[in-house]
């Protein structure tokens, strides 16, 4: 990296960026388009309703603070030149093509428009824990969608399994689809989140909900975690 009197050079190549960043960049980008990128190495978001919350930690590190109001068109320019380079300045980025004279001038947003976490999540003691493997998560989501549920739910009764199900929670007669992720529930209880708020990553994941309303998804194998809220006619009774 390499810094003058205006000019940052914060990504000399943008093609050797870590796999992982970008695939996080872009899953952030699900979550909410607008990005606060902040010093250092870790990059966060939060869904516009704030009932999604994600951070990870990546292996490039950002000198300066800077704002992107449309992730999805900024990765678009990105991928769409050979080899960019990306240089910071005081309002905007430049992206340029390795070896030619084309280049992209890309303004920053301005940080107050951008919605962006402004304070850690405090999770608290979690009433259910479980493991959720990257193919479970990923046969979750297909039936969701093959069945047009728009509910996930993770329902325990005492003594039993703890099982996931993708239902439609207004609709007793809609088809649904559930796996066992846990044996010998301490407690009778319902958790309701909606398939949509599933955003995560694929991958495996280490899974804790609280009945205050909200569950943490941590990545085994990526440093990446995400906080969801949970729907509030959620229930348990221990």
């Amino acid at each position: 990296m390499k810094l003058n009197t205006n000019t940052l050079n914060i990504l000399k190549n943008f093609s050797e960026i870590n796999t992982n960043t970008l695939n996080i960049l872009k899953n952030f980008s699900e979550i909410n388009t607008n990005i606060l990128i902040k010093p250092g190495s870790e990059l966060s978001t939060i869904s516009t309703m704030r009932n999604i919350f994600a951070k990870a930690t990546i292996t490039e590190s950002f000198e300066s603070e800077f704002a992107i109001y449309d992730l999805n068109e900024f990765l678009s320019v990105v991928s769409s030149l050979n080899k960019p380079e990306l240089s910071l300045e005081d309002k905007f980025m430049t992206i340029a093509s390795e070896g030619s004279r084309s280049k992209a001038k890309y303004f920053y947003s301005d940080p107050s428009v951008i919605v962006a976490p402004t304070k850690e999540v405090n999770m608290p003691e979690a009433d259910v824990t479980f493991s959720l493997s990257e193919s479970n998560l990923i046969e979750l989501k297909k039936m969701a969608a093959i069945l047009k549920t728009p509910d996930l739910a993770l329902v325990g009764e005492k003594g039993g399994n703890t099982i996931l199900k993708v239902c439609d929670k207004k609709n007793d007669t809609a088809n649904n689809f559930d796996i066992v992720v846990g044996e010998n529930a301490t407690a009778d209880y319902t958790f309701y989140f909606k398939v949509e708020n599933m955003k995560m990553l694929s991958g495996d994941y280490d899974v804790s909900v609280s009945s205050k309303s909200i569950s943490h998804f941590k990545n085994t194998k990526l440093p990446i975690e995400y906080w969801i809220a949970l729907e509030p006619d959620s229930t348990i009774t221990k």
